[in-house]
């Protein structure tokens, strides 16, 4: 009986081999590498003095036109620039913008959710090609065909809708109806929605596809069904991305003017209902007024301009906020 003792192999290590970790240790030193880490840190570099100059620039216009202003800048519902002292506020602009915007998220995020699933995980391939790329141009429509569209086709066919909103919902005062050219807040939320939502559609399709294949392949082993199968696997991974998708749907629709231009009736006036004519928006206001405005009557544009700067600003953020929190559903940790 051979009593000879055996060692056993020492286990392998993991460290990379010498001359690995001598290029590792070493960093950017090949030229190649050297030109493109100094591009993407001047990238970066000039993208936060870009940011900045612009910031400031709307600070110091801004400051002008506030100290000039008769009124409160931020509740005053009138916009006369061409007063001695000029009298202007913003308060109907950020109530128009945020309503609109709402609006528009309310109605395309689920419908864009809802096309992206289906082209992802129940459309044949013969037709989920066809139709991401008829999507895929919509997203290319310049916003002033969005707008003549949704002023020569939209707006008449929507005193049915209108119609109906107030005779069943109209007692709730957000849905009444005096009657008229239907020019108002649910008009230019719809639109919007129309607008955002190739954009919506096309980063979550995108998302979808990167759900990994054994996620699904394992539910469904478990015996689940289609739709278990999305609500457990797709929808948890995309969840970030879908996120992601509605920001950047959102700050078209906080940012859009022309469109907004086109099918609006503006007033400085808050109403009640979404069905009245009234209102208006950062962006639109801008549009409609900067031409024919003086110099303290532009200065004042660019003062709601620096709003709707910040408000853009405060929703990206939520926005970081909201992924960082879910970073475990990200494809980039599964």
């Amino acid at each position: 009986m051979d009593t000879t003792k055996t060692t056993d192999a020492p286990p392998p290590t993991s460290q990379p081999p010498a001359n690995v970790q001598k290029r590792v240790n070493r960093g950017a030193t090949r030229p190649g590498d050297r030109v493109f880490l100094g591009l993407s840190r001047g990238s970066g570099i000039l993208l936060l003095v870009i940011m900045a100059a612009i910031a400031v620039f709307l600070t110091y216009r801004a400051s002008l036109a506030i100290s000039k202003d008769h009124g409160n800048f931020l509740t005053t519902f009138e916009w006369n620039t061409n007063l001695v002292p000029p009298s202007f506020g913003i308060a109907v602009l950020a109530f128009g913008t945020v309503v609109s915007s709402v609006i528009a998220m309310v109605l395309a995020v689920p419908v864009a959710v809802a096309i992206a699933l289906f082209l992802t995980h129940y459309a044949p391939r013969r037709m989920s090609g066809p139709v991401a790329y008829v999507i895929d141009l919509l997203a290319a429509v310049p916003s002033i065909v969005y707008g003549l569209w949704g002023a020569l086709i939209l707006v008449p066919h929507l005193n049915g809708l209108f119609g109906w909103l107030d005779e069943y919902l109209g007692w709730t005062g957000i849905f009444s109806w005096q009657g008229g050219a239907p020019r108002s807040m649910l008009t230019v939320g719809i639109l919007l929605a129309i607008m955002i939502l190739p954009i919506i559609t096309n980063v979550s399709r995108e998302v979808f596809r990167q759900v990994p294949q054994m996620h699904e392949e394992a539910a469904l082993a478990l015996g689940a069904t289609r739709w278990e199968v999305v609500r457990m696997s797709v929808l948890p991974f995309g969840r970030s991305g879908v996120i992601s998708a509605s920001m950047l749907g959102l700050g078209r629709a906080l940012g859009e003017t022309m469109a907004v231009a086109t099918v609006l009736s503006p007033t400085f006036d808050i109403q009640t209902s979404l069905l009245d004519p009234g209102g208006g928006t950062f962006a639109q206001n801008i549009a409609s007024k900067f031409g024919e405005a003086t110099q303290d009557g532009r200065d004042a544009l660019i003062a709601s301009g620096l709003v709707l700067f910040v408000i853009t600003l405060l929703v990206n953020g939520a926005a970081r906020a909201i992924i960082a929190r879910r970073k475990e559903y990200s494809g980039a940790n599964a």
